[in-house]
């Protein structure tokens, strides 16, 4: 059987933990260190997991490999799926295209940027929501920036839609479907994006993992 806890980058085999044959006890700093090599092979040399972005990363870690213990001490829904918050290049879009690989053995989520959900909007009209209403998992990448939906003269507000059509899957669905999203938004700009609505679905659809407002850009 495969064992879980062991990942292998470039011919190099890294632990996460220990496995009893039935459950990994994940190790957190083993995580780290996996995610510092990944992130590089990902993104390049210059990236790093940084210091103050440790009580972040253990929220995410524990949701991505379901301990429910961390995860209840958060208050963290497991079934539900994770929007990330925070400023401009904190590194919302990294951490999330990154994480997917600590739990290999678990259904993977696509990372979609909102823009493009607009701009297939404006070009294909309404089968673009129904697309993304279906029962893969996606990351909805830049939530609340995106421009606006018009098709044929008709204004939409698409993301919303789609948040509305992935809220309706969730719910009618046995095993959840996840939805994930990260935003350079707060709770109030998104209502003010998406409405009352929208907004009262969201909070249902994920567990917000929120960095520092004061968090810089590493990008920079």
């Amino acid at each position: 059987m495969d064992n879980p806890s062991k990942i292998i980058e470039g011919g190099v085999e890294y632990s996460l933990g220990k496995f009893d044959g039935k459950s990994v006890v994940y190790d957190f700093p083993k995580i780290l260190d996996y995610l510092n090599v990944k992130g590089k092979l990902l993104f390049g040399e210059k990236f790093r997991i940084y210091n103050e972005d440790r009580r972040i990363l253990m929220q995410l870690c524990s949701y991505f490999i379901k301990d429910k213990k961390n995860c209840d001490a958060y208050e963290i829904d497991i079934n539900k799926g994770i929007l990330l918050s925070g400023p401009v290049g904190c590194g919302k879009t990294s951490l999330m295209k990154l994480l997917r690989y600590i739990v290999p053995f678990q259904r993977p989520y696509e990372m979609i940027p909102c823009r493009n959900v607009a701009f297939g909007f404006n070009h294909l009209g309404f089968k673009t929501i129904e697309d993304y209403g279906n029962t893969k998992f996606y990351c909805f990448d830049d939530l609340g920036v995106e421009p606006a939906g018009r098709f044929y003269g008709k204004d939409l507000n698409v993301m919303g839609e789609v948040l509305l059509s992935r809220y309706d899957l969730y719910l009618n669905t046995k095993h959840k479907i996840k939805t994930h999203a990260t935003t350079n938004l707060n709770a109030q700009e998104l209502e003010d994006r998406y409405g009352n609505r929208v907004r009262s679905r969201m909070r249902e659809l994920f567990n917000l993992i929120a960095f520092d407002e004061r968090a810089g850009d590493k990008r920079k």
